[in-house]
């Protein structure tokens, strides 16, 4: 049985910063890759970032520079650091393995994240 929590969204103004959790089960952790996606308001969830079993990050370029992807294999949790937040950052943010969210499945309630201007 697959399940993200994702935890840590918040109000937060422009120029702040940010950390939110991933606590992933059900999978083997550190065999996969996992991303953070996020979804404004009326638009289509869209990809934020990656990282690889190896630790590799990828990043979306509307985010690269201001946001870092880490992961805890003990833990079986993934962050996103977020900092110098901007408001079209505010979208509920979800994590997911690649695997899965290439297939839009598996998808947790998400956290909210609201910068405000």
């Amino acid at each position: 049985q697959v399940q993200f929590v994702e935890s840590g969204g918040t109000l937060v103004q422009t120029g702040g910063s940010l950390r939110l959790s991933c606590a992933a089960s059900g999978i083997r952790f550190s065999a996969n890759a996992i991303g953070w996606y996020r979804q404004a308001p009326g638009r289509q969830r869209e990809f934020v970032a990656t990282i690889a079993s190896t630790g590799s990050g990828n990043y979306a370029d509307s985010v690269k520079g201001r946001f870092t992807i880490s992961r805890d294999n003990a833990k079986n949790t993934v962050y996103l650091q977020m900092n110098s937040l901007k408001p079209e950052d505010t979208a509920i943010y979800y994590c997911n393995t690649v695997a899965s969210a290439s297939l839009n499945r598996n998808w947790g309630q998400g956290t909210q994240v609201t910068v405000s201007s």
